[in-house]
């Protein structure tokens, strides 16, 4: 027989080990596992097990048991639905039941075949506050004296174990769905940067696609050329997210947009004190894209200084941050691009030989897009898409008049000039119509020279969703607006079409 005072002595003991296991690093098992220890061998409550509550069935499944001399975690499916047995009972009533015998308890179903039928048995609910249960909590007192007091001590372990229960399923959770996202993450930026999604049907655009089909799938270095807003970083990404480092980092950095000393510690990373305003060690741009990419913006911009610096990392994989002694390797692929001339650029001096041979192993050449104007209806529609996405989804509609002036354009700023203007026009236009009268008013100067500009995309003016002035603008078009000509490709009269051109208030063009 143990006196009162023995007992609570013992048992403030338990709790502090109790508090102490669910602590420790261990998973939420271990840990309820641990706790079952703790009540058999420092409480004298055996036969310990803790069931959980599912939240969308609401039965408790069987957790963690003490059987014998160790603790394990059970593999039986033991399943308890409200009010089923005794531990169902204590999970529909939300509260402490003490049983004396559990030989006298009708409601004992002994699943288990676990505890003695002669001895007590007290069984707590696992909750958060009075409403949210968890699970319950029982063991069984090898005698019947203070019961009153053991099941108080089962509560208390019962509240220190449902803390734990809650945050960690919290934490689960939240790994669970971070883990959800990031994949969703993935998946969305795989689609994004498909080869579906890079628009081209022209010869040049499809020399570009079957070498990224190509590339995407070694480690080689690949230097992208093109102007500025051909679509260089576009196909970076295309290439990483479609390689076999898809599920590593895709880490860039503008090296234009840096000057050299703070280009080498974000490239190379810092140590805490390397130079004024170095509070913290920072990791730099290669570390970060370890097992990914690192695509290098703008690389013909670096000075000669730092292109030695770039081309001991290319070649060994290995660098010191700025201000430390300890050489860091990586394994990174490098996709760089540059709007420069290399070449001349290595004749002049002002660009390594050693480092161009290394970055030009696989070059891909972006043609501008004046010399690919056929792409442009396609471009621009798909342009618009992501435009409407981008403003919550609003419905935007691209007249056939828009296209054909978008085609007369030259183009010096390419897609990324296309797009900007794209935006200008969906805000200025009503109800989302972009038609000729609305790209004018974005400020575009056409090359009015000859119908041979257009010559390439023409309209089908049997076209059923291609309104009566649209047809007309279109047959204009066609026809180096000449009226007469307009006329024989619409099946009307000289007459018919120049009344036409006057209601509709089509502005003849004189070319």
């Amino acid at each position: 027989m143990v006196d009162r005072y023995t007992l609570i002595e013992r048992e403030l003991d338990a709790l502090y080990q109790v508090g102490q296991v669910l602590n420790s690093t261990a998973d939420l098992k271990g840990r309820l596992e641990g706790v079952l220890n703790v009540l058999h061998e420092q409480a004298d409550l055996r036969s310990g097990m803790i069931a959980l509550r599912e939240p969308e069935t609401d039965a408790l499944v069987l957790a963690v048991l003490r059987r014998g001399e160790a603790g394990r975690t059970s593999n039986e499916p033991v399943r308890y639905e409200p009010g089923e047995g005794l531990i169902g009972t204590i999970l529909e009533a939300n509260c402490t039941i003490v049983v004396e015998r559990i030989a006298d308890e009708p409601r004992f179903l002994g699943r288990l075949g676990l505890y003695d039928p002669e001895l007590p048995f007290i069984g707590s609910p696992i909750h958060v506050g009075k409403d949210e249960l968890l699970g319950v909590l029982a063991a069984q007192p090898s005698e019947r004296e203070l019961l009153g007091e053991r099941a108080r001590f089962l509560e208390m372990v019962s509240n220190l174990v449902a803390q734990s229960v809650g945050l960690l399923r919290g934490m689960e959770q939240k790994q669970r769905d971070l883990t959800t996202q990031c994949e969703q993450l993935q998946q969305t930026l795989r689609s994004n940067y498909g080869f579906e999604n890079i628009i081209g049907r022209t010869p040049p655009m499809l020399r570009v696609f079957e070498t990224v089909r190509q590339v995407a799938k070694w480690n080689t270095t690949v230097l992208i050329r093109g102007e500025s807003g051909t679509g260089k970083e576009m196909i970076a990404s295309a290439i990483h997210f479609n390689s076999p480092r898809a599920s590593g980092p895709f880490v860039k950095l503008n090296c234009a947009a840096l000057p050299e000393n703070l280009l080498e510690s974000e490239l190379f990373g810092h140590e805490k004190g390397a130079f004024s305003g170095a509070v913290n060690q920072r990791k730099g741009r290669f570390e970060l894209a370890n097992h990914g990419t690192l695509f290098l913006d703008e690389i013909g911009e670096i000075s000669p200084a730092f292109q030695a610096k770039l081309l001991r990392v290319l070649q060994e994989g290995e660098f010191e941050r700025v201000g430390g002694i300890h050489t860091l390797k990586v394994d990174v692929r490098i996709i760089a691009a540059t709007n420069r001339d290399l070449e001349s650029a290595v004749e002049e001096g002002a660009f390594r030989e050693d480092l161009y041979y290394r970055l030009n192993v696989m070059p891909i050449q972006m043609p501008p897009l004046r010399q690919r104007k056929e792409d442009i209806p396609e471009l621009a529609r798909f342009l618009l898409g992501r435009i409407s996405r981008n403003q919550g989804g609003r419905l935007l509609e691209i007249k056939e008049s828009a296209i054909r002036s978008l085609m007369r354009h030259d183009w010096p700023g390419n897609v990324r000039e296309l797009e900007n203007l794209l935006e200008r026009a969906a805000i200025m236009s009503r109800e989302g119509v972009i038609d000729s009268e609305v790209i004018g008013m974005t400020g575009l100067k056409e090359k009015l020279t000859t119908v041979a500009d257009v010559a390439s995309y023409k309209v089908d003016l049997g076209d059923e969703n291609l309104d009566e002035r649209e047809r007309i603008i279109a047959a204009l078009e066609q026809s180096g607006w000449v009226q007469a000509k307009a006329a024989r490709l619409l099946d009307m009269t000289p007459r018919q079409i120049a009344y036409r051109v006057k209601i509709l208030n089509i502005h003849m063009k004189h070319l």
